[in-house]
Parts: C-alpha cells; structure tokens; sequence
C-alpha cells in the first residue's frame, strides 16, 4: 500500500489518532491543517494537534487559510487518495475530483444523522442513545456523499464529551485501517444517505453554553454532560458566571417554583428546580476561580445565603 500517496487533511485532536494510524500504515505524503491559532490570554500562537503530530513523521504541512483558493498546492502531491477528519474547511470540486481513489472522510456520527461539525457533542446534547462513526466518499454538500462503512456505539448516561469523543476517534482509527484496503481493491458498495432521515449538528455557539433550567432535568444532563470537559455548560449565580461539569438527576419535583431556583443542599451538592424534576449541581467553577467539587464549595459559604438564589 505504500505506492498510494496519500493526503491527509484534518485539524484537532480527535484526528490525532487517525492520521496517526494512516501514517503508520501507508505514503501519506502531505498533511493539511488549520492555520495556527493565538491560544489563552496570553494569546500564544499554537500549532494544530494534526501538525504537532505530523512533526513526527516529517510529513510536509500545508495550513491554508482558505482551502478553496490555495488547493493547487496540495495538488502538487499528485495524491491517489485524500482523507480527511474534522479538517473544518468545505473542500473545492477541484480536490474532490482529482485522487484516483477518491476523497474520503471519517466522520463522527451515523450519517445521515448528525451531519456538520459538531456531532459528538450533539449525540449527547439532543439526547440520542447511539452515534458512531462514518466513512463516505465527499461531495460538494457537507456529509452529503455515499456512505461505504459504518461502526456504532451506545451513549450511556455517564458519558461526557470527553469520554466519548476518545471512544469514536479509536473507533474511527480502526475502521479506518478496516476499510481502505477495500476502497483500494474496489470491494465495497457504497450506500446513498437518505435524505429524509438526515440532521445535524452544528458547530457549538456560546448560546448552545448556556444551561435552560426551564428543561427537564434529563436536557440539563444531557446539556452538562455534552459541554464537559469544554467548554462547559454555564449559568449565572449572582451575577458570576458559574461553569457546570457535572449534576445528578433527582426525582423531587415542586410545583409553582421558578426553574432555576435554588431549593436546598446535600452533602455534596446544590438542589436546582428545573422544568420538571429537580437536579443536583456537583461540580462547578465560578468565575474568577478553579474548577471545584460542591462539596468543597460549600465548605467555605453561608449557603443560607444561596436558598432561594435564581441561577438564570
């Protein structure tokens, strides 16, 4: 396999593992990445995971900051095969056209569901209790193209964001070392997506952030659990932004009480009225401060002072 040159076009961490894989396994003679970007407040100008990880293998990288008008540069290549995973740019006609074996994407989702840039955390934010991973040949709409394998997994009630965005990109790395070799040997049968069953999930906006106590408390899970480790879901206590990791469901429920307010407490956490149930804050970080349990939080306020308190 390694007479196939291969290029490589993909950007975060969850890529990581997959470029990873292919590198190791066959000519990936070019790699394609986002620009570098000014990171954290002291605005540090920080290269992508995909081409800290490329370094490794001196790999040629090419960061355009506009694929569609700088794509001759990866044509130069001469590539039989483009993969691409989570690379964040729409890819020209003049790309999809050229590779022999076409353009591939490993995509994290069961297409036709959750087309777009952001579908693992929409797996567990619109409460969905399966996701996988997809590869399709690319077309010019975004996840449109046909499907040629599929492999899922169940999203149980304790995932988060991290768990399982490390679970799919293994997952997306095995299958795709299962398929090229039949995409090379033309042993597939590509399936077309059906449109009517198709939805997305788009990139995350900072309104997507924000925790609606008016939902039941199973949407406020699913909102936590989507956003943590980042960037976390939040709410305003006081005035302060309060980020929010983790919660846990209660079935207490109080009628003519405005979601959002806060009832009481336990040991380890802070009770929170929701739209129907109530549910049981765990691990926070206000504003201004790092990331704590409740229960070490508590521990050093008069939470007197917090019954009643709407988080907004």
């Amino acid at each position: 396999m390694k007479d196939i040159k291969i290029v490589f076009m993909g950007t975060p961490d969850f890529a990581v593992p997959i470029f990873k894989a292919l590198a190791d396994n066959y000519n990936v003679v070019a790699v394609v990445t986002q620009p570098d970007k000014k990171v954290g407040r002291k605005q540090i100008l920080t290269p992508t995971p995909i081409k800290e990880a490329s370094a490794l293998y001196n790999i040629p990288v090419l960061q355009p900051v506009k694929i569609r008008n700088e794509y001759e540069e990866v044509l130069k290549y001469e590539p039989d095969m483009i993969v691409t995973c989570a690379y964040g740019q729409i890819l020209p006609k003049e790309l999809l056209d050229y590779p022999k074996y076409k353009c591939i994407n490993v995509h994290a989702s069961l297409l036709p569901k959750l087309r777009g840039g952001a579908p693992i955390h929409h797996a567990i934010m619109d409460g969905y209790d399966k996701t996988g991973i997809t590869i399709m040949y690319m077309d010019v709409k975004m996840d449109a193209g046909d499907i040629i394998s599929q492999t899922e997994t169940a999203i149980t009630k304790d995932d988060t964001l991290g768990s399982l965005h490390d679970r799919l990109s293994e997952m997306g790395k095995d299958l795709l070392l299962e398929t090229l070799p039949n995409i090379i040997s033309g042993n597939i049968n590509p399936i077309k997506q059906d449109e009517t069953e198709v939805t997305y999930g788009y990139n995350i906006t900072k309104e997507d952030e924000k925790i609606d106590f008016t939902k039941t408390n199973i949407q406020v899970d699913n909102k936590v659990r989507a956003l943590n480790p980042t960037p976390g879901a939040y709410t305003t206590l006081n005035g302060k932004r309060m980020k929010v990791y983790d919660v846990r469901l209660s079935d207490r429920y109080y009628a003519n009480t405005l979601p959002g307010t806060i009832v009481g407490f336990e040991k380890d956490g802070i009770r929170v009225v929701t739209g129907d149930k109530e549910i049981i804050l765990t691990d926070i970080a206000i504003e201004g401060k790092k990331r704590c349990l409740v229960k070490d939080y508590l521990n050093g306020i008069d939470k007197k002072e917090l019954l009643g308190v709407v988080l907004k």
